[in-house]
């Protein structure tokens, strides 16, 4: 199996082991292990992977580090566990601080089986940074994060490739989080800055803030809100629509290639697999997504791969229903009025579409 599919089965599984994982052992064997595993290196092999790997660090004896990675004899990865759950913001990291200075690893990997993080020397040579290069959560595995990761595996080990993207992504992830923090919360000195712009010579006192924080936090959702409409726009046109405002006089549908098939498709169906174009257009291309029509449903692949099933839409009937998968490809019938209520199920179209995604 490649790392994909390695990951892709370790991701899979995880909703299934979550409620179990109560000692760090448990982390280590039903999540560690397998991610191990799935970078290609021989858990069982102490050629490739150490456990409880000890050096004495100065007047530190028999401080251990819970698996060192070899290749060609030599120590290219170090990574230390902690217990399912444990917030790693907290965790203590000492070892992993100390071994950095006296191995030849370059990289270190701070983990509870379900969040990693990836350390380097980008700051100051050969002392590890404070923060992270990269985090990886498998509850959450952004496709982009997961192909950084995928250069660790042992066929594909570029010690330089990573190193060259890591200060990048160290930082685009750090500006990241505080956009996030903004958008829930904006504090004084980013709605300073505005302020300053558009009122050059008022002074940032008093009412001035009162009124003018809720303004920022306004307009910063309203500008989101205008450029994710703008790109499920972009996402629902497609080649021979009519142009804007250009009322069709009946329903469009498109016929089976299949005369005796009897199977129509309706504009119903069509505006329905666009939305979800539209909602896919928020994590991939949506021309990675396919529809196929049966006679009692339309399917939603991706990759138009029938094993990779999206949603299913049950218009037929008098009333209608969302067909959802979960990580099991078990199909759950949700009621809904109108295609619009589609929306209203992106996340588990998203979280469907991601778990195909980080197997790609």
């Amino acid at each position: 199996m490649s790392f994909d599919e390695k990951f892709a089965a370790l991701v899979q599984r995880l909703p299934s082991l979550r409620g179990n994982l109560q000692t760090e052992e448990a982390t280590k064997n039903a999540l560690v292990m397998p991610f191990i595993l799935a970078l290609g290196y021989d858990i069982f092999n102490p050629k490739e992977v150490v456990p409880e790997f000890t050096a004495d660090v100065g007047i530190k004896k028999g401080e251990k580090v819970d698996y060192a990675i070899l290749n060609d004899e030599e120590i290219i990865l170090l990574v230390e566990c902690k217990k399912a759950g444990v917030d790693l913001r907290d965790a203590e990291m000492s070892q992993l601080f100390r071994y950095f200075s006296v191995t030849k690893a370059r990289i270190t990997i701070l983990t509870n089986g379900i969040q990693y993080r990836f350390y380097s020397d980008l700051e100051e040579p050969n002392k590890m940074d404070q923060r992270p290069f990269l985090e990886l959560d498998l509850e959450d595995p952004r496709p982009n994060l997961v192909k950084e990761v995928k250069k660790l595996a042992k066929d594909d080990f570029d010690l330089e490739e990573v190193l060259s993207t890591a200060s990048e992504l160290k930082y685009t992830s750090a500006i990241k989080k505080i956009l996030a923090e903004q958008y829930e919360s904006p504090d004084e000195d980013f709605c300073r800055y505005f302020f300053t712009q558009v009122n050059p010579r008022s002074r940032w006192i008093g009412t001035a803030k009162e009124t003018f924080i809720p303004l920022v936090e306004k307009g910063l959702h309203q500008f989101i809100s205008e450029k994710v409409s703008d790109r499920l726009l972009s996402a629902l046109e497609t080649e021979g629509e009519p142009s804007k405002g250009v009322q069709e006089d009946k329903p469009q549908v498109e016929i089976s290639d299949d005369e005796d098939s009897g199977i129509v498709t309706t504009e119903e169906e069509l505006q329905a697999f666009r939305i979800v174009q539209a909602i896919a257009a928020k994590v991939v291309d949506p021309e990675r997504i396919a529809h196929r029509d049966a006679k009692t449903y339309m399917s939603v692949f991706f990759e138009d791969n029938n094993r990779k099933p999206i949603c299913r839409f049950w218009f037929n009937t008098r009333q209608k229903h969302l067909g959802t998968f979960d990580a099991n490809k078990q199909e759950t019938k949700n009621s809904i009025e109108s295609v619009a209520d589609i929306y209203q199920y992106s996340e588990q179209i998203i979280s469907a579409i991601q778990s195909y995604a980080s197997q790609s």
